[in-house]
């Protein structure tokens, strides 16, 4: 079942953010955003796990490197600290 999502997560380009809810739609697993949040805690090294947002916009709390990671490759942020979704969605 996870090997679904990461191979969805895998697609994501640099520069670019996708939300949990989007790739459970995108498995087949229509309402599943937490399996999704609990596959990315399981995720393999080198997975681009950075790339997966709420649907606001909103990074994980507990994962500071997180923004780096996303500010590295071109993701800009809102006032409010969320990822500009009009700009970088996926």
């Amino acid at each position: 079942m996870f090997a679904d999502i990461f191979e969805i997560v895998k697609q994501v380009p640099p520069g670019m953010v996708t939300t949990y809810g989007r790739i459970a739609q995108m498995a087949g697993y229509y309402g599943a955003s937490r399996m999704v949040g609990r596959a990315m805690s399981e995720a393999p090294p080198g997975l681009p796990c950075h790339r997966v947002v709420n649907a606001q916009g909103r990074i994980a709390p507990c994962w500071p490197e997180q923004r780096a990671l996303l500010e590295a490759e071109g993701v800009s942020f809102k006032a409010n600290g969320c990822v500009d979704l009009a700009k970088h969605l996926w």
